[in-house]
């Protein structure tokens, strides 16, 4: 718990007060079954109207007492709890957004997800629990031992029989299950990375009419679960009837033993009444502290698993950048023998010895084979990976000793994968700049030709997107993500296939206001039609993660095999 403690400073109030009033309550507790005990004992034994009512008044003091400590200790318990929750989960969610590509990808999307919801609750659950109980629970239990022993030594013993064999049982059934819960948050991970694959491509399941096949995996998952959550709680569920079976073979104990002692006139049955409660309250205690522990394995197995999020190493960081005040100006990119893999232990490289150099302002078309390297070759650019070898230069400088926010402000990348957000067309188009003005936001969405179908909606820009733009066409998002690229400004512009859904007419437009209107812009676009590129400044062939050419269109046809295979087999088709 030490990690959590500069939560816990920012709630030390609730803190420290949810355990006071709990305790306050327990005294309660072990105090009320003694005054009762008398009032029997001596008011109804001996007849004593007014001492009944003196004490009956003093025990609903005392009830009401606990009842407003009871309120207050839970109330202070949620508030510590929830607030050191939120905390951890703010710096969860903040850390994650500082994971480069390749951390990403050692985590699971669901995995995370469930480590920033289920894991934390299960963390937040626990310190509730543990500050309800943490001091409540001990005080009963001592408490009421004392006063066990004062009314009655003897039958006190019987106690302390079955108190360390309920201990023994209660430690083997958390050994048992510590285990378990590490399993059953595992097959939480599974579960929601399912369903998020799922529901995200529904539209690909739908029209491969693959409902059924996705209801059957689902299931599989779905039982996984299940039988890994079962086989954990089973052994909690154990602990009601193991903590039952303690109670009642004592209470027998106790009314055998206590039965004779009243029949020969050495105790009373107030005495007898009062005990029975005490013993209870012990037992009640053991089996709260007990769930302490239980709730504690489930806690550790997730905070083990928060953890792992929040000590991860993020090797790609600009925190020893040289020249972090350093902008780009120019645009110009250089690769020095630049060589990448994804992962260190992969003997194969995605990308082998990378010598390349591309000025300020040039139009560069890339093209290659699926697998060439062409994505991971543009994503080096903006460091949402590092080379493993050799240098990714911009404007002369090492893209590793620039400042994160200068190196990729200054670029923008529309990815393969189109994303926007739910909100409105403008909202989305403002990600590139967020005070750009209404004509700005109009212009851009112009050079990327979506002007003309947003104010075909009766909402125009302000048209509400759904998750994802599903309430857009393919091509319709392309042209917004180029446009929310361009309001960036950038000195850097970079198209993964970006293109591919929009028709050939459109496509020629944007390549030519791209050309007019952004002259001193370097311009990457990677595209699978050689006719998006065909008449780029150069053209980069990639093969197998290897340079197979750099030239002009015309030149590339008479010295690149590999430029000319792609070329007539696209010609031919077309043809």
């Amino acid at each position: 718990m030490k990690k959590y403690m500069k939560y816990a400073k920012q709630y030390r109030y609730s803190f420290l007060l949810g355990p006071f009033f709990m305790v306050l309550e327990a005294c309660g507790e072990f105090i009320l079954p003694y005054i009762n005990a008398n009032l029997i004992n001596v008011g109804a034994a001996n007849g004593d109207t007014d001492y009944v009512i003196r004490q009956g008044i003093f025990m609903a003091l005392i009830a009401l007492a606990m009842l407003i400590t009871g309120v207050l200790g839970a109330k202070y318990t949620i508030d510590a709890s929830t607030g050191m929750a939120a905390g951890i989960r703010k710096d969860v969610f903040g850390k994650i957004q500082t994971f480069s590509f390749a951390d990403i990808d050692e985590f699971s999307t669901g995995s995370l997800i469930t480590r920033i919801t289920n894991d934390i609750t299960q963390i937040q659950n626990f310190t509730q629990t543990l500050l309800r109980g943490c001091f409540r629970s001990p005080v009963m239990l001592i408490g009421a031992l004392i006063m066990s022993f004062v009314l009655n030594p003897s039958l006190a013993l019987a106690i302390l029989i079955i108190v360390p064999i309920l201990a023994i049982a209660i430690t083997l059934i958390i050994k048992t299950a510590s285990p378990r819960y590490t399993k059953m948050q595992q097959a939480i991970d599974g579960l929601n990375n399912d369903v998020g694959e799922t529901i995200t491509n529904i539209k690909v399941i739908k029209s491969f009419v693959r409902e059924d096949y996705e209801i059957a995996g689902f299931g599989k998952v779905n039982d996984d679960l299940v039988n890994k959550s079962t086989s954990a709680l089973k052994v909690m569920l154990l602990m009601q009837p193991v903590s039952a079976l303690a109670v009642n073979i004592t209470t027998l104990a106790v009314v055998w033993i206590s039965g004779r002692q009243i029949m020969v006139g050495d105790m009373e049955l107030g005495t007898l009444t009062a005990f029975i409660t005490y013993l209870s309250q012990i037992l009640t205690a053991l089996t709260f502290l007990a769930n302490i522990v239980l709730q504690g394995t489930r806690a550790a197995a997730s905070d083990k698993r928060v953890s792992e999020v929040l000590d991860n190493i993020v090797e790609l960081t600009d925190e020893n950048a040289a020249h972090k005040d350093t902008g780009i100006t120019r645009g110009d990119i250089e690769f020095k023998k630049v060589s990448f893999k994804y992962f260190k232990n992969n003997k194969e490289y995605v990308l082998s010895d990378i010598n390349l150099k591309i000025n300020a302002g040039e139009l560069i078309g890339i093209v290659g084979s699926t697998g060439s390297g062409k994505s991971t070759l543009v994503s080096l650019i903006p460091r949402l990976y590092d080379a493993n070898e050799g240098e990714v230069l911009v404007d002369g400088i090492n893209v590793k000793e620039l400042s994160f926010s200068n190196l990729r402000d200054s670029i923008a990348f529309v990815l393969q994968k189109n994303t926007l957000f739910a909100g409105t067309i403008a909202e989305n188009l403002r990600w590139g700049n967020e005070n750009a003005s209404d004509e700005e936001v109009k212009h851009a969405a112009s050079l990327a030709q979506a002007d003309g179908f947003i104010t075909g909606f009766p909402d125009g820009y302000e048209t509400e997107l759904g998750q994802g733009g599903v309430n857009l066409s393919g091509g319709q998002k392309q042209r917004l993500c180029i446009a929310r690229a361009l309001l960036k400004k950038p000195r850097i512009i970079i198209l993964d296939d970006s293109t591919s859904a929009v028709d050939n007419a459109t496509d020629a437009s944007i390549r030519k206001a791209f050309r007019d209107e952004l002259p001193g812009v370097t311009k990457l676009i990677i595209a699978q039609r050689i006719s998006s590129i065909q008449d780029a400044d150069c053209i980069l062939v990639l093969d197998e993660g290897k340079v197979a050419g750099f030239d002009t269109h015309n030149a590339l046809l008479k010295s690149c095999e590999e430029y000319r295979e792609i070329y007539y087999s696209q010609n031919d088709k077309e043809d």
